[in-house]
């Protein structure tokens, strides 16, 4: 059984998951920018959701996104290509936040916002077998 602290950040995590995705959604048209970077904190929210029942958190994004590949793709929870989704998420949300002249393409931020729903989805779908 899981403890009742864990479980209760973890499904807190996941629905805040959820809503930044649906921000993400909102800003496809008006903002790609800002889509990209709800997507991106939606998956990183997610990860951190399901590392709440380890009770581990990290200060820094690498250290969340390094401890849930090692335990959750290293181990094939789930598949590799969520790595690759975390990657490339990472990379085009840091160039949408810090880099003045980067323009994102509305085609662009639907796929990350289509990679990020699968992302959380996977989670959400996950995390529901561990809460029954």
């Amino acid at each position: 059984m899981l403890d009742k602290e864990k479980q209760d950040l973890s499904k807190y995590r996941l629905s805040t998951a959820l809503d930044l995705l649906e921000v993400s959604k909102v800003n496809i048209d008006v903002d790609a920018k800002s889509s990209v970077n709800r997507s991106y904190y939606a998956i990183y929210t997610a990860m951190r959701a399901v590392l709440a029942l380890d009770g581990y958190d990290a200060k820094k994004h690498s250290g969340i996104i390094s401890e849930f590949r090692k335990l959750y793709i290293k181990t094939s929870v789930f598949d590799v290509r969520f790595s690759v989704i975390i990657h490339d998420l990472f990379t085009i949300r840091n160039e949408c936040d810090y880099e003045d002249f980067y323009i994102v393409s509305k085609e662009d931020a639907r796929t990350q916002l289509t990679n990020a729903e699968e992302f959380v989805h996977a989670i959400n779908n996950y995390l529901t077998e561990k809460f029954n």
